[in-house]
């Protein structure tokens, strides 16, 4: 076992290169929303709804990568690479799925997925537009994410974020190309974006064949794509499939109230937009740290060392809970350069909102940061992604949806007070999360002898 000195080193050395790929790979869409604040409001709060699609999507990945971050990482604790192979192989083969799925819906329904979002027919017609472009990124994220979180889990963390800082690079140039027609292209505002975005994915994937062919011990292999695998894809899908609807209910109750908010007003949303931007990228570091917690549970739970995966479980959430709250003085600090770079940008009304609710976003920043830690970081570590999923179909959908949606259509309070009513969500499940953590029969060993 490392002892406390050592394992803070590791620690960060996993989680601050994870942090850098989150943090540019979800800047890679709000670099479109910021971009698109300089064409209108109603372009940027278009981007920003249509995103939230594209969110739902990303949390299906999510789950995705965590049965492939779990398996790559116990069985890299164990020693046997071919089954980590195999693995990434069987997680490609699920994305490619989900996304053709996902770009079917986009492309062919976007005013009615975009409608689910909005009430203002500008917005909605933005917003459709661009899905219906952005939906050609979805395989190219779906196999690439795949990949990286295999690279990420046998701790090889240089590659993804090289590649997330050459796909913001490529993204916010043809951003800048298509947004505003420079260098003769035509003037494509909306549609600009999801192109700009589109590419960026694309050289994403491009990155990853290219490092499996030349360098990466984790390899895309096609054989491995197609191929049956048995009782290895029951041991995966006990892990991916509890933290996919997990991701999926809580992603799709957070595009329930994006829904709420935008029923509301333009004014709110354009305000949620702007913090929903800040709030994602302060987040980036919990989520980073959770899942460094994931990989080093998991690491040792291959080991066959329970007592390591326990003690490491616990010092991965304090370092988390001072990450929240060093995130939170941050949020605090920055409201007043949001509200100069956006004060010819959003309407008054809107800059009210949003100065305010950045400060409400400082607890539930810190809120998700102790559950994403402990549900995602530490129970899918150690193969027990069912108890997260449970949590979140309990507190998200006959909680914290249920009281929002009566404080806006039943109270007609006013959209501040809905906002705060949304603020809690995370402190509804925490007491019951924070009793499973201290039972510790979230400790499993899941690996096999293929052999």
């Amino acid at each position: 076992m490392l002892d406390r000195k050592q394992f803070i080193k590791h620690a960060i050395k996993l989680a601050l290169p994870i942090m850098v790929q989150n943090l540019i790979s979800s800047l890679v869409n709000t670099a479109d929303t910021i971009m698109l604040g300089y064409v209108s409001q109603t372009a940027m709060s278009a981007a920003s709804l249509a995103n939230q699609f594209v969110f739902v999507l990303f949390c299906f990945f999510y789950g995705l990568s965590a049965g492939t971050s779990v398996l790559c990482a116990q069985y890299w604790g164990k020693g046997d690479q071919k089954t980590i192979n195999r693995v990434v192989g069987m997680a490609i083969r699920l994305s490619i799925v989900i996304s053709v799925i996902a770009f079917l819906i986009a492309f062919i329904f976007p005013t009615e997925v975009m409608r689910l979002f909005s009430e203002s027919p500008d917005t909605v017609a933005a917003g459709a537009l661009y899905l219906r472009y952005v939906a050609f990124s979805f395989v190219f994220m779906g196999v690439s994410n795949m990949y990286m979180s295999a690279l990420r889990s046998t701790g090889r963390v240089i590659l993804p974020s090289v590649t997330y800082i050459v796909s913001l690079v490529t993204n916010v140039f043809f951003n800048a190309v298509f947004i505003f027609g420079l260098l003769g292209a035509p003037k494509m505002g909306v549609t600009g974006a999801a192109i700009g975005t589109v590419i960026a994915r694309v050289v994403e994937l491009i990155i990853c064949v290219i490092y499996s062919i030349t360098v990466g011990q984790v390899k895309i292999k096609i054989k491995y794509i197609f191929a049956k695998t048995g009782v290895l894809f029951a041991d995966y899908m006990k892990v991916s499939l509890p933290s996919l609807i997990n991701d999926v209910v809580w992603s799709t109750a957070t595009s329930v109230f994006a829904a709420i908010l935008g029923h509301i007003g333009d004014d709110m949303v354009a305000a949620n937009a702007v913090a929903i931007m800040v709030v994602n990228i302060g987040a980036i570091a919990s989520r980073g740290f959770a899942n460094a917690t994931t990989i080093v549970v998991s690491n040792a739970l291959g080991e066959n060392n329970k007592a390591a995966a326990k003690v490491y479980g616990s010092r991965m959430l304090k370092l988390t809970i001072l990450v929240g709250l060093m995130g939170g003085i941050v949020l605090f600090a920055i409201r007043p350069l949001m509200a100069s770079y956006y004060s010819d940008k959003l309407t008054p009304l809107a800059l009210s909102y949003l100065s305010t609710i950045m400060i409400m976003n400082i607890w539930r920043l810190l809120g998700e940061g102790i559950n994403t830690c402990l549900i995602c970081g530490c129970f899918r570590g150690g193969s027990d992604a069912r108890f997260g999923m449970i949590m979140d179909i309990i507190f998200m959908w006959f909680v914290a949806v249920p009281l929002m949606a009566i404080a806006a259509y039943v109270l007609k309070l006013p959209p501040l007070l809905v906002y705060l009513v949304m603020s809690f969500d995370e402190f509804y499940k925490m007491p019951v999360v924070w009793i499973h953590y201290k039972r510790y029969k979230w400790l499993n060993n899941i690996t096999r002898d293929f052999d």
